[in-house]
């Protein structure tokens, strides 16, 4: 100290200085840290305990024993630990600081130097402009369905089952002529075959897949149908017939109770359960009708179908199915005792097959349909026919 250098007096003046080892615990005092009087507008930092003191007088720094001190360069700054502060565009970060960047604002502002934030990260999905023609023409159009794309081209969205399907309901129809002529109890195996593709076939046609409980609802309906026909006399078909469908609509009431899907749903399910259920029963026509009528009428089914899977233009298929069966009641009416009435008969049974065409080949459905309902609908709408012409013109 010089004699010409005010003396002040602080009353911590009687303690002497701290030693070397408690400068390396405590680290450097509060007075080795450069004035700037920019800290004035700074936000008042939270110190360590040891270090605070009433404000200092403007010009003057002091120790944390009433030292004083002479103000260090501005040009190197040193931290409360002792090491040199970073430079003004980086974060100093101290342990008591409490928060990152705790010296930045004592430097970079004082010294004109601009301090910098660091970048906000931006999403580059928001960022990005709002151009959807770019996508629009990059994403693929989503393909059209066999029939709205025939829709669109102008042509037909239903498509027949085609020659397959026509060939396996020739092949059922056989074996129905076949075993009719012969005993009722081998009638039966067709009847019974044909009931379980009329069942599945529905269900499928109408969307409704797997419905194994609803399926197996209606053909047990055909069985019981057939077990009545079995036990009775031919006279008494009718009575069977709407006996058992009244119990089995029932049966399929109290299905329905128990499902838990929409009233929409349910009300569809409903809806294909009775109308499979009575299929199956209709199909039993052929079981109960006279034996040379079932000849008839399969014949004529059987060349229904195939001359309407013949390549050909629609109306012009359409009316050679119906000559077709006419033509074969005729031929098959001349083996049996039927005679020339069984071209009537041949034709109303081939126009029964068409309907059941028609209606299996609805808006371009599945193979397994065309497999199923394709095979099924022309036989089993033919029974009722074959059932009330045989017995009125037999």
């Amino acid at each position: 100290m010089s004699d010409n250098q005010p003396q002040h007096h602080h009353p911590y003046d009687a303690y002497p200085d701290p030693s070397p080892d408690q400068q390396a615990a405590y680290g450097t005092p509060y007075g080795q840290q450069p004035y700037d009087p920019y800290m004035q507008q700074q936000p008042h930092q939270q110190q360590p305990s040891h270090a605070q003191h009433p404000q200092q007088p403007y010009g003057y720094e002091y120790d944390a024993y009433g030292q004083q001190q002479p103000q260090p360069p501005a040009a190197a700054p040193y931290a409360p630990d002792g090491y040199p502060a970073p430079a003004p565009h980086q974060d100093a970060h101290h342990p008591y600081d409490g928060h990152q960047g705790g010296q930045q604002g004592s430097y970079g502002p004082a010294h004109g130097t601009t301090a910098t934030a660091e970048p906000v990260p931006v999403d580059p999905v928001a960022a990005a402009p709002a151009d959807t023609s770019a996508d629009t023409a990059a994403a693929p159009a989503a393909p059209l369905k066999p029939n709205q794309l025939a829709r669109a081209e102008g042509r037909s969205p239903i498509i027949p089952p085609g020659l397959q399907p026509a060939a396996l309901t020739a092949l059922l129809a056989l074996l129905l002529a076949l075993a009719a002529p012969v005993a009722r109890p081998l009638l039966v195996v067709p009847v019974v075959l044909l009931q379980a593709v009329t069942a599945a076939g529905w269900f499928r046609l109408n969307g409704m897949w797997p419905a194994r409980q609803g399926i197996a609802l209606a053909f047990l309906g055909g069985l019981a149908t057939d077990a009545g026909l079995l036990a009775t006399p031919h006279e008494d078909a009718p009575l069977v017939a709407i006996g058992t469908l009244g119990v089995w609509c029932l049966l399929v009431i109290v299905l329905q109770l128990r499902n838990r899907s929409s009233a929409d749903e349910r009300m569809y399910a409903l809806t294909a359960g009775l109308t499979s259920s009575a299929l199956a029963v209709l199909a039993a026509g052929h079981l109960a009708a006279d034996p040379d009528a079932v000849v008839v009428g399969a014949a004529a089914v059987a060349l229904a179908t195939l001359a309407r899977a013949l390549p050909l233009p629609g109306p012009l298929s359409l009316v050679l199915g119906l000559l077709a069966g006419a033509g074969a009641g005729i031929a098959a009416g001349q083996l049996t005792g039927m005679g020339t009435t069984g071209a009537l008969l041949g034709l109303v049974a081939g126009g029964c097959a068409l309907i059941g065409l028609r209606v299996a080949s609805y808006d371009y459905p599945s193979r397994f349909v065309h497999l199923t309902a394709g095979v099924a609908l022309p036989l089993a709408l033919a029974a009722p026919a074959v059932y009330v012409l045989g017995r009125a013109l037999g």
